[in-house]
């Protein structure tokens, strides 16, 4: 098999592995078809007026000043004489899409959302919006097309402001809620002129959505225990009492609202969320208004955080709800049907009413769960061959039946608590069996015949190969026994490690550490002392990175700052080194290059200085700077192509190239880790030419002279040996080291927005997350290209070490593949997923990565030269 077909099939096999989890567990849970669900009595509330104050974490709202008042002084006295409060529970990710799902349609985030990159809900949903008469929507263009793209009929109405108002670098994000309030006044001012609009505006079950997205805004560019932030807490206090008073004078005071504030999520101390956090998953619910309970004293509750102490709220009824409940909350306040794909649970104590208005309403709330239940059950019924299909028993129809008469009868005979009872337990039992039939799969679609035909061309490829394994068998077992069974032991201790360290990056440190021996243990110090100690050196100042904190600190400006003087000094003795080797030199173009490239570095240094310091004084991205950063990615691609070829020049090219990009999207000491890297990336390929001689296979020129341009065909060079095993071991550790040395990217968690502020301050989230994932990439290539270094010095067969390194990373997919989960929080299943894909996605990334190394390696661009012309 050609080394293209053999490279196409590995690419084949481990894509079709790498998309079967996504249609074995990921498929959408949401069920359609199902009949609406109204609760019969007349509803408390005409209207509902629905704050959501986006990144507003609990504490910030709750917490009292250092001189003993409320930074929100109007939604206090709310809390404390007018309605009721607690803490709404937010589910992983805790971002603004599904939390806003979450609360306005009732349940989680859409496991099939991870094909749609999380920015919008892969199908079609019910919401409280879509089942009222009609909503009006101020905010982000973000969030409120994405209930009124699902809406059935012309009712939701959304008024945005233009996205490129949400600028992390502006003087004051507080502008974009007093866009809104301001809009929403303007809003019943022209309907007084407007007679359809105040018609419409008169009706029952309207609702009125307030997203206040100037505090998420404040909160990543300044940080939540900023000035700022809390500046605008107070802002949004006074606009909800604004709005509040004006919507109970508009309607003559008739008693008819029902206002809620809440948040999507919270935001940790350093400006970000999407994890499991409580700084994240504590928002604020504060609901007041018609149909809604006054606060309620009490001498003594019992939480697990000691939040009530601290707040000064330990005499007022805390009532916590999950975020999920806010929804069929708002649809029993107002009398509209319960979101169709509602899984929340009505907060029976938000409510003050009748105790058969709360018992209709749970009752409601049970049948609408059911109806979910029983629309999964029958699509399963339907494909399922009949001898394989098997009832749920408790939920079977008969039993259905003698649910629904046993509740009716209940609330007939006023035994409401009975009912609320029974109520509480089948709807927990049918949420439980919803999750439980999507799981249980048992239909054949045509990509199960791909999974189970697929081993059959794998196993060919096995036996196609069984010379190179041959090879390998011959060597271990040419070993002594206790020999064999120890580099065994070893091989499997270090997947073990590389399986770990995606759990505990400080695995990676323990790693590295081991690494800084291995010229000991090999006795190479003896041959090569000066390497071996630079080796060990540069070795344990890697393995301090894993052990630094991936969130929670400060910007450090004046470390990056000092990481492009390092690397500029670097440079200067690379010039240097250039001048006095004029042979290598036909012309000046290739030092004309190099000093292209340090002043690449000096302007990235300078740009990522003066653009904190304008962010900090909050006069916002400089032009000229934001035009600096992006002509400096563009040419970081192009500059090493231009560079000559030969093997320490090129890589130090691309060194230099990459690194001005690096300091840009750098905010402390990260800065310093691909400088760091590189340099024991440059000692790992002159260390493996004492392994080769070590263990005496041939060798190639010195490295001094080596040219990439005319090494690139090494097919079947040699043999494998054992130390090969070490070689693909070493680069499989160095990639996995080079993702998590710095943070984790299977957390959108790890990365601070300031990142990307030297290219853009307005969000835009598919632009950020390029150019974070950018920042991790370029890591990724400097492994990669000393790498292909390496291969092609030692002679190594680029298709016996592909297949050395397939077999370990698919030894940690098989790990990673039966640790993936389907349950438990958002934030177990993200992860499990995101380490099985990276896993499964490293073989893909690396077969890249290698024609990318290749194409910087070995490729040139010869700029057109000015001919000299000679008169005569």
């Amino acid at each position: 098999m050609g080394i293209p077909v053999f490279i196409l099939a590995g690419l084949l096999v481990h894509f079709v592995f790498l998309v079967s989890i996504f249609e074995i567990y990921f498929s959408s849970p949401l069920v359609h078809g199902m009949t609406p669900q109204q609760t019969p009595l007349p509803p408390p509330a005409k209207r509902l007026v629905l704050f959501v104050a986006d990144g507003l974490r609990a504490d910030s709202l709750y917490e009292l000043n250092s001189n003993n008042t409320s930074q929100a002084p109007y939604l206090r006295s709310i809390l404390e004489n007018n309605g009721s409060w607690g803490i709404s529970h937010t589910r992983v990710p805790t971002e603004s899409r599904p939390g806003h799902v979450a609360l306005i349609a009732g349940f989680y985030e859409d496991v099939s959302a991870v094909a749609k990159g999380w920015k919008e809900n892969p199908v079609e949903f019910d919401s409280v919006f879509n089942e009222s008469k009609y909503t009006w929507s101020w905010g982000s263009p973000d969030i409120l097309p994405m209930f009124a793209k699902g809406a059935t009929g012309d009712h939701v109405y959304t008024f945005c402001y233009a996205a490129e108002s949400e600028d992390f670098g502006a003087q004051d994000a507080a502008k974009l809620d007093t866009w809104v309030f301001d809009h929403v006044k303007s809003f019943f001012n022209s309907s007084r002129s407007n007679e359809t609009l105040f018609s419409a505006l008169n009706e029952e079950k309207v609702v009125l959505f307030l997203h206040l997205l100037g505090i998420d805004t404040n909160g990543h560019a300044h940080r939540p225990n900023s000035r700022e932030y809390k500046e605008n807490i107070k802002i949004v206090d006074e606009g909800v009492k604004e709005i509040a008073s004006m919507i109970d004078s508009f309607y003559g005071n008739d008693g008819k609202t029902a206002f809620i504030l809440t948040s999507d999520h919270g935001m940790t101390d350093w400006g970000s969320h999407g994890a499991g956090h409580p700084s994240e998953t504590l928002t604020p619910l504060i609901v007041w208004g018609a149909g809604v309970n006054y606060p309620q004293k009490v001498t003594s509750q019992f939480f697990e955080d000691n939040f009530l102490k601290e707040w000064k709220l330990e005499n007022l009824k805390r009532l916590d709800v999950n975020q999920a409940d806010v929804a069929p909350l708002m649809a029993s306040l107002i009398g509209v049907p319960f979101p169709l794909n509602s899984v929340g649970t009505l907060p029976l104590e938000y409510l003050n009413n009748s105790a058969h208005f709360k018992a209709e309403s749970m009752f409601t709330n049970a049948v609408q769960i059911l109806e979910q239940f029983k629309v999964k059950m029958s699509q399963k019924k339907e494909t399922t061959l009949s001898f394989l299909f098997t009832p749920f028993k408790p939920l079977s129809d008969s039993e259905q039946i003698n649910f629904l008469k046993k509740m009716r009868l209940y609330i007939q005979q006023q035994k409401y608590d009975e009912a609320a009872s029974t109520v509480l337990f089948y709807g927990f039992a049918c949420v439980g069996m919803i999750i439980a039939f999507f799981l249980l799969i048992q239909t054949c679609p045509w990509t199960y015949y791909v999974y189970c035909l697929l081993p059959v061309p794998v196993w060919y490829a096995v036996v196609r190969e069984l010379p190179v394994i041959q090879d390998l068998a011959t060597n271990l077992l040419s070993l002594h026994l206790g020999q064999s069974i120890g580099f065994l032991l070893v091989c499997t201790l270090g997947i073990e490690i590389l399986v770990f360290s995606f759990f505990y990056r400080s695995t990676l440190t323990v790693g590295l550490l081991v690494f800084a021996g291995w010229p000991v243990i090999t006795q190479l110090c003896v041959q090569a002392k000066t390497r071996a100690l630079i080796w060990t050196l540069l070795c344990v100042l890697l393995a301090i990175f894993p052990l630094m904190p991936v969130v929670g600190r400060e910007p450090n400006i004046p470390m990056v700052i000092g990481t492009g003087l390092l690397t500029l000094l670097i440079s200067c003795f690379s010039l240097a080194s250039l001048c006095k080797n004029k042979n290598k030199y036909r012309n000046n173009e290739d030092l004309k290059v190099h000093f292209y490239q340090m002043l690449s570095i000096a302007l990235s240094t300078y740009v990522v200085s003066s653009t904190h310091e304008s962010l900090k004084n909050k006069q916002g991205l400089p032009v000229l700077n934001q035009i600096i950063s992006w002509m400096t990615l563009v040419s970081s691609s192009v500059l090493p192509l231009l560079s000559p070829t030969f093997l320490f020049q090129r890589l130090f090219s691309i060194l230099l190239s990459l690194m001005s990009t690096y300091l840009l999207l750098s905010t402390g000491y990260e800065a310093l880790f691909p400088l760091v890297l590189s340099g024991l990336m440059f000692v790992w390929i002159t260390m493996e030419q004492e392994a080769l001689q070590h263990y005496g296979l041939s060798l190639k020129p010195k490295l001094a002279g080596f040219n990439f341009a005319y090494a690139t065909d090494i097919t079947q060079f040699r043999q494998l040996h054992l130390d090969d095993i070490r070689r693909s071991f070493f680069f499989v550790f160095f990639i996995v080291t080079a993702f998590f040395g710095t943070g984790n990217i299977a957390s959108v968690n790890s990365f601070d927005p300031a990142s990307v502020y030297c290219f853009l301050t307005v969000f835009s989230p598919f632009m950020m997350g390029g150019l974070l994932v950018l920042k991790v990439v370029i890591p990724f290539v400097l492994v990669s290209c000393a790498f292909e270094a390496v291969q092609v010095t030692t002679q190594l067969s680029s298709k016996s070490l592909f297949l050395i390194v397939l077999v370990i990373s698919d030894i940690m997919a098989l790990h990673f593949f039966f640790l993936v989960k389907d349950y438990g929080s958002w934030l177990d299943i993200g992860t499990s997923i995101s380490h099985y894909v990276l896993v499964m996605s490293l073989t893909i990334f690396m077969m890249l990565m290698n024609g990318l190394a290749q194409l910087l390696t070995t490729q040139r661009l010869e700029l057109p030269r000015r001919t000299k012309h000679h008169s005569t």
